[in-house]
């Protein structure tokens, strides 16, 4: 089954989980993460390249999805805009329809790169806080979505949800390091981050599509 993974700190509880939950060596063998930024996951996931990913949120409406997604209520610290030109971030796809529909100006910043804005101090706007103001609702990034192996995928899915996530350290300084983020702001980060989507974040799904649509940005 192969797999296409985000390589972005907010989905590293879910890598990790991955890794002990395939505990069969055949079927381990016979998946592949493809590693790439969302925009490049959407596009490998429709041409059907993968089989399951996280996609972004903008696209989902007419995929198969599970209800695990990439969830924040309020700030999520990694989706922003910065101060200046008005620039998509090619990384994206929901968050420059999200900007367009917020009506926020600048250069949208997305994934670790975003975070280290914030954590520098840069004035910025998080789009997921600016969403939450108008809607009082959190906002959905992306969604676990599939092709095939319907109940192996959905199974999946809710063991991940129903379970702590430990990060050992090692991984923790290692992704810090290759990120450039001090691991105790790593930590924080995550804690920001949801992964089931409950009712009220299938609300504001659904509220997004519909104004996606309804710009024209679908």
């Amino acid at each position: 089954m192969l797999f296409g993974a985000i390589d972005y700190l907010n989905l590293l509880p879910f890598q990790i989980f991955l890794k002990k939950y395939i505990k069969n060596s055949g079927l381990l063998l016979g998946m592949s993460k493809h590693r790439n930024v969302p925009s490049k996951i959407n596009i490998a996931f429709k041409k059907r390249r993968i089989n399951a990913a996280f996609i972004s949120s903008v696209t989902t409406s007419r995929c198969k999805c599970t209800d695990v997604g990439i969830v924040a209520k309020g700030r999520v610290y990694s989706v922003l805009v910065k101060e200046g030109s008005e620039k998509i971030d090619e990384a994206s796809n929901t968050s420059n329809a999200l900007a367009k529909l917020l009506d926020v100006r600048g250069e949208v910043v997305i994934g670790d790169k975003a975070l280290k804005e914030y954590l520098s101090g840069s004035p910025v706007t998080d789009l997921s806080l600016e969403w939450h103001k108008i809607t009082k609702l959190p906002f959905v990034f992306a969604r676990l979505c599939y092709h095939e192996k319907k109940e192996f995928t959905k199974k999946l899915s809710s063991s991940f949800v129903n379970q702590k996530i430990f990060i050992p350290q090692y991984i923790l300084k290692k992704e810090a390091k290759r990120r450039d983020i001090k691991p105790n702001d790593v930590r924080w980060y995550l804690k920001h981050i949801k992964y089931k989507l409950d009712n009220k974040a299938k609300k504001s799904l659904k509220i997004f599509l519909t104004k996606a649509k309804r710009a024209k940005l679908i």
